[in-house]
């Protein structure tokens, strides 16, 4: 994925501007390593970048195989929030995905999307080596290295964006080296200059990176300690590297400088436990390993995982062999040694509901967003539970969520089931075209709008009608957008 996410990196890798509007802490990074001053980056160009990585994402959603598993990505979405008032980015959060793909790789995009294989919890042994990966991601994106190469190849954004797009769809897809061949493709002739900026951007990525994670209270060393453990993958797999060594290539001197700069920095309030982590890798491992969850258990002891990890990934697999009143024991229990992971209770309302003890899983998860509002895995737990008891909360419930989460599909994919349900048409098809345009079909998002106006007008909702009117114009803005990938 470092390699990948070079050539991808300049294409891939590089990440541009987006993060907390928080204050950021003075960091020894931008003097003490040399890093370029950047400046004021004009509202105008941090406008078009943010347009061109939403395009790119709704193009990304619609080709690419999503892994949708709430309790995860909720936890990578924290974890980038964690990270990134220390990354010195501006704006607004990136938005993540996650990818449906084994393979070690991340990636981070123009405009503030990051995402990841489900492949590289599987590969990162604990939160450190994960975080790592996150910080020298936000590097890219704090050293705007996209731009950055662009502007030095005398070339545009988009061409490379564009190219970007199809060779991820395809290393997404399981194509690998065909989607890297693609990437390459668009910018051959300047390949040599460009692996020159390969080296210099990884490099500034790896400083921002480690001192992003001092900061943050993860060890620096966690980055070497990943880059060694790629560096034995690439040698171990030979001419067939998983994408992100593709991208992201190791080498000696590289590594050698990690480690110098790594023992130059101080952690501030060091971080070490890895039991949350070691769950969340839990549940990807079985989904890795879904014909054979037993090697998921083998990973994760031969890892030293957190018992209560292993307890927890022996409670998962017994709910999918049909053993839910044996999960929900554990589960409970679990919950009570570790009464701060929200994931627990959260995890024991989807086994119910998967059971179809609906009743349950409304009290589970009611019981838990009582102690913790806005942890959206419970929240959707709970409106899909309601959808068969009560669809007007559920209705309820789901507005709210994606009022709060305007880019998560999976919400308006609900609400849109709940509006139906409980009669709200309009509001139905208004949600059914959110879903279309974050999924890149913005043609069928826009024949939806039309529907939901044409039942506004029915039902005489001039408030209604005036959202849907000014959806539809930003609407017409994304598609323009999408076409220019076309």
């Amino acid at each position: 994925m470092y390699r990948l996410r070079y050539v991808f990196g300049r294409l891939c890798a590089t990440l541009l501007a987006a993060t907390l509007p928080l204050s950021m802490p003075v960091s020894a990074a931008t003097t003490d390593y040399r890093l370029p001053s950047l400046g004021g980056v004009s509202h105008a160009a941090s406008n078009k970048e943010a347009r061109l990585g939403r395009a790119w994402l709704r193009q990304f959603r619609a080709h690419a195989p999503q892994w949708q598993d709430p309790v995860a990505h909720d936890y990578l979405d924290r974890l980038i929030a964690r990270l990134a008032p220390y990354s010195h980015l501006n704006g607004e959060l990136p938005v993540s995905v996650m990818v449906d793909n084994g393979s070690l790789n991340a990636f981070a995009v123009p405009g503030g999307v990051i995402g990841i294989n489900a492949g590289l919890y599987a590969f990162a042994p604990d939160e450190g080596a994960f975080a790592s990966v996150l910080a020298h991601e936000l590097g890219h994106l704090a050293q705007r290295h996209f731009a950055r190469g662009q502007k030095r190849a005398g070339q545009t954004q988009l061409p490379a964006m564009a190219a970007m797009l199809t060779g991820m769809v395809l290393a997404a897809s399981g194509a690998g080296s065909a989607g890297l061949a693609t990437a390459m493709g668009s910018q051959a002739a300047m390949l040599q200059d460009q692996l020159r900026y390969s080296r210099r951007f990884e490099r500034e990525a790896d400083r921002m990176g480690m001192q992003t994670l001092a900061d943050a209270g993860y060890p620096p060393a966690d980055m070497v300690r990943m880059f060694r453990a790629m560096q034995r993958m690439a040698r171990l797999q030979g001419d067939t590297p998983p994408e992100f060594l593709l991208s992201h290539p190791v080498s000696e001197s590289r590594l050698s400088d990690a480690q110098s700069r790594a023992a130059q920095l101080t952690v501030a309030d060091a971080y070490q436990d890895d039991t949350l982590y070691d769950m969340v890798r839990a549940r990807a491992l079985l989904h890795l390993h879904s014909n054979a969850p037993q090697q998921a258990l083998t990973t994760l002891r031969q890892d030293s995982a957190a018992k209560g990890a292993i307890r927890y990934l022996e409670a998962l697999i017994d709910a999918e062999q049909g053993q839910a009143s044996r999960a929900l024991a554990a589960m409970d229990q679990l919950a009570e040694q570790h009464p701060d992971l929200a994931l627990l209770p959260a995890s024991a309302a989807r086994i119910a509901l998967n059971a179809r003890r609906v009743d349950d899983a409304i009290r589970r998860a009611q019981r838990l967003l009582r102690l913790i509002p806005d942890y959206l895995p419970a929240r959707l737990t709970l409106a899909e539970a309601q959808l068969q008891r009560a669809p007007e909360a559920a209705y309820r419930q789901l507005r709210d969520i994606t009022d709060a989460h305007p880019e998560n599909p999976q919400g308006f994919t609900l609400l849109a089931e709940a509006a139906g349900r409980s009669g709200h048409v309009a509001e139905g098809r208004l949600a059914k075209a959110e879903y279309l345009q974050l999924t890149g079909r913005i043609d069928k998002g826009i024949r939806q709008l039309d529907l939901a106006l044409d039942a506004a007008k029915r039902n005489n909702r001039p408030g209604l009608e005036a959202r849907i009117a000014s959806r539809r114009e930003a609407f017409i803005d994304y598609r323009e957008a999408l076409e220019e990938f076309s």
